[in-house]
């Protein structure tokens, strides 16, 4: 949509800020919509507009929408095909008794202080960073090497799991600090004691901690999915920047929003968000790291760059491995291997920027349930465990390649269990 600047263009956009609630509604004025979008380039539209794609159809998606944005979308000329409360997907109370095992962010403090201080020849504790509201981001380290432990560096491959970049998705953090746990507690096994040995291994659970608590906040889930920045925006006083649009890389090229308002803002700048200069100047910082798994919810589907280009990675023997590699993990998880941009563009993402700056094989889990029915961002404690046990072989699989990615390519895309 292309518009000419002047006294119309500001009045277009404040009226559409002013209608805007999507991004502090309170979950009982939002809906779950289908919403007819027949091919990538619709998709990658509605994203512009700042609405966020939960679901994918071959003809439709899902998102979720205030009313005043199912205004907007119809203006822009899509079709609204059916609509349903999103009271129906939401647990009520803040990790209610059914969601007790989920950690807020004291809870998942506690966990990983608890598994270091029973493994602390192996673990070691850091904060790579702080948040906007001042949160640490701590990231769990293991490596069997005191010095490496030390000093927070080693020449051992690297890789890392990450998880919660948005707020409302819990899930994605249980995972990575379940894949903690399971390596430190099963060290003995010959399998994982030679990982361990050989590799250097870190886990950061929550990136977006502030939002995370946020969507908690009262005893109830709000449907949050940016961080907490303040936008600074005088009239509405808006809140929050997506931190998977916030990236260096392609920032800003497709695929997110310019209006502080909308759920896929894509901030004022590249890196403007302490979240993501943290993970940033962390990576940066350990060029051992060859592989990396950012954990998100849901849809069941293995993704690979490039999320911000229509085109394929150039580069074909990184093509075959990221393609090889998606299609190994998916035999064992069930989920579906393909470029991110398939789905739609999302330009400033976590993987593409890793890949393009650093040559890291990076790949985006959108974990479990497959669909909103199955519980979307909320799918109840029942959901950790077997989640969890889908996803350990595809996270051994890639521990085990951090040496050498391009091994994939000549043991093809073979499922055998790497774990039983």
């Amino acid at each position: 949509m292309k518009f000419t600047f002047g006294l119309g263009l500001f009045l277009s956009l404040f009226c559409w800020l002013a209608l805007s609630t999507t991004a502090g509604a309170s979950p009982d004025k939002t809906k779950f919509v289908s919403i007819n979008a027949i091919n990538r380039d619709a998709r990658t539209q509605l994203l512009e507009l700042g609405v966020s794609i939960e679901e994918v159809y071959s003809d439709r998606v899902w998102s979720l929408v205030s009313e005043d944005d199912i205004t907007r979308i119809k203006d822009a000329g899509f079709k609204i095909l059916s609509e349903a409360s999103s009271q129906v997907f939401l647990g009520s109370p803040r990790f209610p008794k059914k969601d007790d095992r989920y950690h807020d962010f004291s809870g998942m403090k506690s966990a990983l202080d608890d598994l270091h201080a029973k493994y602390p020849n192996i673990s070691r504790l850091q904060s790579i960073g702080k948040s906007w509201e001042g949160r640490d981001l701590i990231a769990l380290h293991i490596n069997t090497s005191a010095q490496d432990l030390e000093s927070g560096h080693s020449s051992k491959p690297g890789a890392v799991f990450m998880g919660a970049h948005h707020a409302r998705e819990h899930l994605s953090s249980e995972i990575p600090l379940m894949l903690g746990q399971f390596l430190l507690d099963h060290q003995r096994e010959q399998k994982i004691s030679t990982l361990l040995t050989s590799r250097d291994i870190w886990i950061i659970p929550i990136v977006n901690p502030d939002g995370a608590e946020f969507d908690i906040e009262g005893g109830f889930y709000h449907l949050w999915r940016k961080n907490r920045r303040e936008n600074g925006d005088a009239i509405l006083h808006t809140h929050g920047v997506d931190l998977n649009r916030n990236y260096g890389y392609g920032w800003g090229t497709g695929g997110s929003s310019k209006i502080p308002a909308m759920e896929t803002y894509m901030g004022p700048s590249a890196f403007s968000e302490p979240e993501t200069q943290a993970i940033r100047d962390f990576v940066n910082d350990h060029l051992n790291l060859k592989v990396l798994l950012s954990y998100h919810t849901y849809s069941e589907l293995i993704l690979y760059p490039w999320g911000g280009l229509k085109e394929e990675v150039s580069n074909i023997n990184d093509r075959d491995a990221f393609k090889t590699m998606a299609e190994t993990m998916a035999k064992w998880n069930q989920y579906k291997p393909e470029q991110s941009s398939a789905l739609y563009i999302a330009s400033g993402d976590t993987c593409d920027w890793a890949y393009a700056t650093h040559g890291i094989f990076a790949f985006t889990f959108e974990l479990s349930p497959k669909g909103m029915m199955g519980g979307g961002f909320y799918p109840g404690a029942n959901a950790i465990d077997s989640t969890f046990n889908a996803n350990l072989n595809p996270a051994l699989y890639l521990i085990d390649l951090a040496d050498d990615p391009y091994r994939s390519i000549h043991q093809g895309a073979g499922a055998s269990i790497w774990y039983k």
